[in-house]
């Protein structure tokens, strides 16, 4: 069962904030450099994220719709379904981190690698991150403006115009200008991952700092933070049987259905946290509470998924052989008869 050392770092970053919070001008600061970090996250991304690929991958669009059903219909109804726990075994600030957690997109990298280790359809996989990262840039705080309305932080179109300039403009400026320093990203992405891990421990520390001089995580229990964890776990087991099961019954087969599985049950954490700490503010600490949960969680579970579809019985290929042989052999017979 792994553990993804960069959890470790960002519970890390976490008690370092619960330690020495940013308070004054320290915290205008590292508030300033929060914004700018989020805004270079969002241009990698866009420089990074191949436009042909993804357009290549057009002509699976069964499988691509399906797992943007999953990610951004699917979701959000079974966070929604969550509703009724409040406040019984969620608070209505962990309710909104988790409803949160159903909107944003897909995880592109782990996905990829689990589909691979699994032996699915690695390049759909490639396609079905790009999609989901494309389309969430939109739908995540569009799902976000008519779900959690003016609550958890407050969605206003301050909240819109921020979203604007700190993701979509430089996100479409990585784009644009993709043809000119792509291959730089290509070349040196093992050092910008670092700039981009980085960037998102800075946003994590900004934001718990604001949660700790707020005071609210005196809102959060041991008791609620194991409810929590209990229906992330059925959220997560329903979306993984559900993209297993549901492919089979719309006839994909198994190298699709291992990519639909993995790409449809799976969040971003990386694309998350930036979009919570625009869209939530001084909440965002527990918003992103659930989707670091998750993510960790989703990593575990997939993780031994993966390692026992790598041991399916591949496809047997060669049956027909014999057959033709067979037909000759019978048909030399013949003539030699």
């Amino acid at each position: 069962m792994p553990i993804d050392p960069y959890i470790l770092l960002l519970l890390g970053t976490v008690g370092v904030a619960a330690l020495f919070p940013a308070r004054g001008t320290v915290a205008d600061v590292a508030s300033g450099a929060s914004t700018a970090a989020i805004a270079l996250l969002f241009f990698l991304y866009g420089a990074r994220l191949s436009t042909r690929e993804a357009l290549d991958g057009l002509r699976h669009w069964r499988l691509h719709v399906t797992v943007l059903a999953c990610t951004f219909v699917v979701f959000p109804l079974l966070g929604l379904a969550a509703r009724g726990l409040v406040p019984v075994i969620l608070t209505h600030p962990l309710y909104q981190g988790l409803l949160f957690l159903t909107l944003v997109p897909s995880t592109v990298q782990s996905s990829i690698a689990f589909t691979s280790m699994a032996r699915g359809n690695v390049p759909a996989a490639i396609c079905a991150g790009s999609f989901s990262s494309l389309v969430g840039i939109i739908a995540t705080p569009l799902l976000a403006a008519s779900l959690l309305g003016g609550s958890g932080g407050g969605f206003s179109a301050d909240s819109l115009l921020k979203i604007v300039l700190q993701l979509l403009v430089p996100f479409l400026a990585g784009q644009l200008l993709r043809r000119w320093i792509g291959g730089f990203v290509t070349r040196h992405k093992k050092v910008l991952a670092l700039v981009d891990r980085g960037s998102i421990l800075l946003v994590v520390y900004t934001a718990f700092s604001q949660g700790m001089v707020q005071g609210i995580w005196h809102q959060v229990s041991p008791l609620r933070l194991g409810g929590l964890l209990v229906v992330e776990a059925v959220i997560l087991a329903a979306m993984l049987l559900l993209t297993w099961y549901g492919g089979k019954a719309l006839g994909f087969g198994r190298e699709d259905r291992i990519t639909l599985q993995f790409a449809g049950s799976k969040k971003s954490l990386a694309a998350g946290l930036p979009m919570a700490s625009v869209l939530f503010g001084p909440q965002a600490s527990l918003a992103v509470l659930p989707l670091m949960l998750f993510h960790q969680m989703q990593l575990m579970v997939c993780a031994v998924i993966a390692k026992r579809r790598s041991h399916d019985p591949r496809p047997e290929v060669t049956a027909p052989e014999p057959a033709t042989a067979s037909r000759t052999a019978v048909g030399t017979g013949t003539r030699s008869g």
